[in-house]
């Protein structure tokens, strides 16, 4: 089998969600860094791999793939993983909560977006501290409604579950406040414990300086 290699950036949370759900199928990887301070992920390596020039790129049975929740669907068809119900209401749920997460507070809080509003006027910390917690907000309220459990969705680990872990750890970076998401608190605290959450950290995912 050839060789599976992750092309990431340590603070990334899309990257992040993706050495998540190869550590959950328990699929070793090679990870290769692309380090988004300096600028790598538009050089002509980066953008060879990635033509949207992000991470990550996950090469794979021969193939390569981006978009985090293009590649965590394809673990979840080809590994069998169960990330997604088997109903479809169910599978609509968790990629409600997935995409109010990787859609609609991701992309505006993302390194570029950010820096470019910094470079308007705005700070970076009050950037954060305005739209993190209204895509929490949001969160909480599908949280709530959904079948409760230990998780997003029930105990079982879903791609909602993938993605509100990393989206946690960012809020936490800027100083948060989780107390108005006692939902999103509950489902992190789970999460944490569990291995495959641990080993994706970006503490462990970090280059030696």
């Amino acid at each position: 089998m050839p060789e599976t290699v992750l092309h990431d950036y340590w603070r990334s949370s899309a990257a992040y969600r993706v050495r998540i759900g190869l550590n959950l199928l328990g699929l070793p990887f090679r990870s290769v860094p692309v380090d988004l301070t300096a600028g790598e992920q538009t050089g002509p390596e980066n953008l060879a791999l990635n033509p949207q020039g992000l991470v990550p790129t996950l090469e794979i049975d021969g193939i390569r793939l981006t978009q985090s929740l293009a590649i965590l669907e394809y673990l979840d068809e080809t590994r069998g993983a169960g990330w997604l119900p088997g109903d479809a209401a169910g599978r609509a749920e968790v990629r409600a909560m997935a995409y109010a997460v990787a859609m609609d507070t991701h992309p505006v809080c993302n390194l570029r977006v950010a820096q470019h509003a910094v470079s308007l006027g705005a700070t970076m910390e009050g950037w954060m501290q305005h739209f993190i917690p209204l895509g929490l907000a949001g969160l909480e309220g599908l949280l709530q409604r959904a079948p409760f459990g230990r998780f997003c969705r029930g105990d079982a680990v879903t791609l909602a579950d993938i993605c509100l872990l990393p989206q946690v750890y960012n809020a936490r970076r800027w100083g948060v406040d989780l107390a108005p998401f006692p939902r999103v608190a509950a489902v992190a605290a789970a999460l944490e414990p569990l291995p495959a959450f641990q080993a994706a950290h970006p503490d462990r995912a970090r280059p030696p300086a």
